[in-house]
């Protein structure tokens, strides 16, 4: 665990481990750096992973202000944190869900940072604005729950989503580690993140994603079917973009499917990283 200063009175936590060029990890909502457990085992036997908690997120800075949980913000703080953590201007990498979207921000509004890029079950936001306005409604009554409710009874209703139906068959084990990670999160964070950074608030990267320089892999469960056509969209718009689906795996593709996930993932890394970042 290191925190770092990022911004006068402002800090982000970065929890590294294994050997080799550096690979950011960024979580999904509710989740933080310790939300990896199998998957991030797998990586950290070829990559330094450097896991970060996104702001609002595990032991990250969780301010009452939304200036840091804005799209925008959120990328330049992470570059900030992860070139203090590994040394380095370009990495590799890789988010699941809403650190998915936000790794696509980074790719976006700070490609220099940026030497090849993964998402798990992500998009790059919503094209119209009818529909960002709806989901910002949506987000705004989320948050409202979190602070009326309190974490606890928020996991327990986050968790009850169909979104999850395909984690039903997991160890109890597995999913008692991923119910651990996500109650040790703040309200204000939680609602902070889906009022700053949901997907209705952050800006639409379908345009930049045209432009996108880094080699770019779409992954997605093919139980998880909204964003398995979403995978495929966002690789067609990518000039090196590809897509992938994960067999029998659902929205959280790296806890369902570890072992797949990574094969997935260290192909492409092999093929569009490596070469170019020596441990």
């Amino acid at each position: 665990m290191t925190r770092y200063e990022v911004a006068p009175g402002f800090s982000l936590n970065v929890e590294t481990w294994g050997e080799g060029p550096p690979l950011v990890l960024l979580h999904g909502f509710t989740g933080s750096a310790r939300a990896w457990g199998r998957f991030g085992e797998l990586l950290g036997a070829r990559y330094r992973c450097v896991a970060a908690d996104i702001v609002g997120h595990g032991l990250s800075d969780a301010p009452a202000d939304l200036e840091h949980y804005r799209m925008e913000q959120a990328a330049r703080d992470l570059v900030a944190a992860v070139r203090a953590a590994t040394g380095r201007e370009r990495c590799a990498w890789l988010g699941y869900s809403m650190g998915g979207r936000t790794a696509i921000a980074v790719a976006c509004l700070q490609p220099e940072a940026v030497a090849a890029l993964v998402t798990i079950g992500a998009s790059p936001g919503l094209s119209t604005e009818a529909e960002r306005a709806e989901r910002r409604r949506a987000d705004e009554a989320l948050a409202d729950r979190i602070e009326r409710d309190g974490v606890e009874a928020f996991v327990s209703y986050w968790e009850s989503l169909p979104l999850w139906a395909s984690q039903s068959h997991l160890p109890a084990e597995v999913l008692r580690a991923q119910r651990q990670v996500r109650l040790a999160n703040r309200p204000a964070g939680l609602a902070g993140s889906l009022r700053g950074m949901g997907t209705g608030a952050q800006p639409p990267f379908h345009d930049a994603l045209r432009s996108l320089a880094a080699p770019f892999l779409a992954l997605a469960g093919e139980l998880d079917a909204k964003y398995a056509d979403i995978a495929r969209v966002m690789a067609a718009l990518a000039p090196a973009g590809s897509a992938g689906l994960i067999p029998g795996a659902g929205h959280a593709a790296q806890l369902e499917a570890p072992d797949a996930v990574f094969t997935a993932v260290d192909t492409f890394l092999r093929q569009h990283y490596l070469p170019e970042a020596p441990p």
